[in-house]
């Protein structure tokens, strides 16, 4: 995603900063200089996937479905993933723990797009929330 181009003083450089969303080398690698995407690009690539699916015509895809679903059904999914989890976090079972976060986060996700909004909005909040401190 492009986010700005500028020039240098004397108008002979260009600096683009832009926002991946997956790996920018042909190898595969995240950058073509070992360097790594932070962990929220993949967050952001996967609401671009919601985005997608939910317009999708594939009638076999589980995001479409649950969109034409409504806003209930999306927001009793994510009420059911949190008590899912919080069930998982009374257990020992590590990896049972992580599938139920991520499962909670993906539906999270969901929900956001179902009310117009993306996780950049949450972590503003959170940021502004951060700096009252």
């Amino acid at each position: 995603l492009l986010k700005e181009i500028m020039s240098d003083c004397d108008n002979d450089t260009l600096l683009i900063k832009a926002e991946p969303t997956g790996p920018v080398c042909h190898t595969g690698a995240d950058t073509c200089w070992s360097e790594k995407n932070h962990a929220e690009d993949f967050l952001s690539y996967l609401e671009h996937i919601i985005e997608l699916r939910k317009v999708s015509d594939d009638e076999r895809s589980y995001v479409r479905r649950l969109f034409h679903s409504g806003i209930n059904k999306i927001a009793q999914k994510v009420g059911e993933e949190a008590v899912e989890l919080v069930i998982e976090a009374k257990d020992v079972n590590n990896e049972l723990f992580l599938n139920e976060a991520s499962d909670l986060l993906f539906h999270f996700l969901i929900l956001l797009q179902a009310k117009g909004y993306r996780l950049d909005d949450v972590t503003a909040i959170l940021k502004e929330r951060h700096q009252h401190k």
